[in-house]
This record gives structure tokens, sequence and C-alpha cells, in this order.
């Protein structure tokens, strides 16, 4: 029966082929084939020139994820490249790597735009609103209105007593919340970032209930379920969410809510129509 291919070392020798030698200082000279030698990756990657033939020749065991992600910046890898590399060295993808996000693409913005009827929004690994549609501005918040470091839906929830006033089961909620925010900072790698620390400290700071909740260390899935609101106009309103992960953005995260019956579903439209008629 013959050997199996070495698909991670078929891999490492198609990412490295086609590289340029002469952009990272490598005489030409006489190569037999295109791209770096396995020498220059190894070079490159600070790793031993032998154990590297011996990775590509399927040999020498499993790397270290901190071997791969230096053989990954030796051959200049893309974010999906490196992920793929991991996959197939380790059978995992490598650990999330925390950014602060920048705002969302006009793309996925018309992705927002496209869900007339249903409220959506975007919002990061700490909870700030970064995009929503007109449907979330009528229902949810109208984010328009509010400065930037005001749209954390966090901030919004513990700052405000009159969400208190107007829920009987706000406490339930908030634990829901705080542990779903938990779960997210812990997806997208940002536990140990400045932005957590300063708005966990923040949040402790305003509120006695997210300060207890937090050191309950409580953590959801905050994939779907139903929310139940009270509009000022519209009165009890209840949506079903379902939460969906950004490809390529693992600090984003886009929530989608949808009328849960046909009545709420009228209700939800004539909102709709009237805040664009002002």
């Amino acid at each position: 029966m013959p050997d199996q291919p070495n698909a991670l070392g078929s891999y490492l020798r198609s990412r490295r082929t086609r590289l340029d030698p002469t952009a990272f200082g490598f005489a030409t000279g006489r190569r037999r084939t295109p791209g770096l030698r396995r020498e220059e990756v190894a070079q490159r990657a600070n790793i031993s020139a032998t154990w590297y033939t011996w990775l590509e020749q399927g040999r020498g065991g499993a790397p270290s994820a901190a071997v791969l992600d230096r053989i990954a910046k030796g051959l200049m890898l893309t974010e999906p490249e490196r992920e793929h590399l991991f996959m197939l060295a380790l059978g995992r993808p490598p650990e999330v790597r925390y950014r602060p996000a920048e705002g969302i693409t006009p793309r996925l913005q018309r992705v927002l735009d496209a869900l007339e009827w249903s409220p959506a929004i975007i919002k990061t690994a700490t909870w700030d609103v970064v995009g929503w549609n007109k449907a979330a501005a009528a229902l949810l918040t109208d984010y328009a209105k509010l400065e930037p470091g005001q749209r954390n839906i966090l901030r919004l929830m513990f700052s405000d007593g009159r969400k208190r006033v107007r829920r009987e089961d706000w406490s339930a909620i908030a634990r829901f919340v705080v542990g779903a925010f938990r779960a997210d900072v812990a997806r997208a790698g940002a536990g140990g970032s400045d932005e957590v620390f300063g708005l966990v400290d923040e949040l402790c700071r305003m509120s006695p209930e997210f300060a207890a909740l937090w050191q309950d260390n409580d953590i959801v899935a905050h994939g779907e379920g139903i929310k139940c609101m009270h509009h000022p106009e519209a009165g009890p309103l209840d949506l079903e969410f379902s939460s969906f992960a950004v490809e390529g953005r693992p600090e984003l995260g886009m929530i989608v809510y949808n009328p849960a019956t046909p009545t709420v579903a009228a209700k939800v439209r004539e909102l709709i129509l009237a805040k664009r008629g002002e």
C-alpha cells in the first residue's frame, strides 16, 4: 500500500516556491527550483535547517505552535494560510489573535442594510456596536445619535436605571449578558487586553450589579434565543435573535432579530416605516 501523501510538506513547499529570494536579500545564483531554498526559510524562521527539511519530508514529529508561527512569518503567510498550516500540522486552528475593531467594511454594512425588516447589529468582543441598520435604529437604539464611546451595550445596560425599572426579569437578563460577554472576550482572545481590563474596571465602578456578576465567572453561549423588550411606543415585543461570526474577523459578531409572531411583525414594520417618515 503506498504511503499517504505528506500534505504538510507539500503545502510548505508550495508556499516557499512562490517567494522571490531577492525580496528578502538572498542572492539568486543558480537555483534548480523557483522561490526560497529550505535553509533560507529555516533562517527566516530561526529554526534548524535540518529540522525544517525533515518537516517538509514528513519526518521529525509535530512542530510546536511557536515554531509554526515562526514558519508562518518566514513564509509571509496570510491569516487564512496560517490557519491552514496549523490545521495540517496540529489538526486545530491557531489561537485567536485579538485586534481591536476599526469599524466594518462597506460590504458588511450593505449586508445589514439588506435586512430591511429585521434589526441587525455588528458588535465587537467588548460589545461596542460598530454597525447597525435602520431597523435596529427604529427598534433597539439609534446609535447614530450617540457618541462612539457611548455605543456600548454593557455601558447602556448598566448605566441606565430606567432599564431595570421597565424589566421585571432584568437580573436574569443581566446575568445572561455578562456571561455572553465573558465568552466573547475569551473567543476573540481579548481576555488580557488593556481594552477589556479598562472596560471591566469602569463597569465594576459604575455598577455593583455588574461587579458581582463578573466575579461569578459564568459563561453562556449567545447563539440564539428570544429578546422580550418593551418598546416605548409599541409596547411588548418578542424578537427571536440569532448570532453569527464574521469570517476572518474573530473580534466581530453579528446579531439579527426577527419578530417572533405575525402580530409583532406588523408592529415592527409599522415602527420602521414611521422612523423613515421622520
